[in-house]
C-alpha cells in the first residue's frame, strides 16, 4: 500500500514539482492550495504524512499544525513544515507548534525525500519499509541490496537505480529517453545508447539459476520488467 502524503502548498509550480517527485518515489499525493482546503482533505481522508507550507492563505501553516495537534485523531500525524523563513526563532516556533521536521526553502528533492523517509521510519515504521518485492526479485533500498530467488545479486549504482525504477512500474515499457530522465536525470547529458549498456549489465546480473531473465526488450519501444507477481 502506498503511503499517502498530503501537500499543503499554495505555490503552483512548487506543488506540481513536489507531486511529480513524490509520486515518482511511490507515494500517493494530494495537493491542497490553502490551509482551509487542507484541513478538509484531512477530514475526508487522513494522510500518513503532511508537507505543510508555513505561509498558506486562509489558514496559516502554523495554525493548521496547531489544529491538527489539538485533535485526538491527528495528534500523532507526521508533519514536515516547508518555509522560506530560515531564522532560528521561526524554526523553533514551527517545531514547538508540533512539526516533526522543518525544511527551509529552497531545498533539494533528495533531502526532502530523505527527511520524509526518516520521519516515517521514526513515527510510522511500517510505512517506511523500503523493501519491495516483485516476482522472485526483492530490492532493499535502505540496505542497497538485491536478491533473486534468495540469491544475492551484486549491482553497480546505476544498475541498482535502473532496477529500482523498473520495480516501481512492473510491466510498463520505457523508452531509452524515459529511462535516461528517470535514472540519470533530465539535467545530465548521457547518450541514449548508454541505456543499452546498463540494461545489458543488469540483465547479466539478474541471470541467476534457472530463472528466466525478467528484462524484456520491446522492439522500437524500449524495455520493461516482466515477472509474475
Amino acid at each position: 500500500m502506498q503511503p499517502y502524503i498530503l501537500v499543503m502548498e499554495d505555490e503552483d509550480a512548487l506543488a506540481t514539482l513536489l507531486q511529480y517527485n513524490l509520486e515518482k518515489e511511490g507515494y500517493d499525493v494530494v495537493i491542497a492550495s490553502d490551509g482551509e482546503e487542507g484541513l478538509v482533505q484531512v477530514d475526508e481522508r487522513q494522510p500518513d504524512l503532511v508537507l505543510l507550507d508555513w505561509m498558506l492563505p486562509k489558514v496559516s501553516g502554523i495554525e493548521v499544525c496547531r489544529r491538527l495537534r489539538g485533535r485526538a485523531e491527528t495528534r500523532n500525524l507526521p508533519i514536515i513544515m516547508l518555509t522560506a523563513r530560515g531564522e532560528e526563532s521561526d524554526r523553533v516556533r514551527g517545531l514547538d507548534t508540533g512539526a516533526d521536521d522543518y525544511l527551509t526553502k529552497p531545498f533539494s528533492m533528495v533531502e526532502l525525500i530523505a527527511r520524509i523517509r526518516a520521519v516515517l521510519r521514526r513515527i510510522r515504521p511500517g510505512l517506511a519499509d523500503d523493501r519491495v518485492g516483485h516476482g522472485d526479485i526483492v530490492i532493499d533500498r535502505v540496505a542497497h541490496r538485491v536478491r533473486r530467488n534468495g540469491t544475492e545479486v551484486h549491482l553497480g549504482p546505476t544498475e541498482f537505480r535502473l532496477l529500482d525504477h523498473f520495480m516501481r512500474h512492473p510491466g510498463r515499457v520505457f523508452s531509452r529517453e524515459q529511462l535516461l530522465d528517470a535514472v540519470w536525470g533530465s539535467d545530465v547529458y548521457v547518450e541514449a545508447r548508454t541505456v543499452d549498456v546498463h540494461v545489458g549489465r543488469l540483465r547479466k546480473a539478474l541471470d541467476v539459476g534457472e530463472s528466466a531473465n525478467p528484462i524484456r526488450t520491446v522492439r522500437s519501444a524500449g524495455y520493461s520488467l516482466d515477472l509474475e507477481g
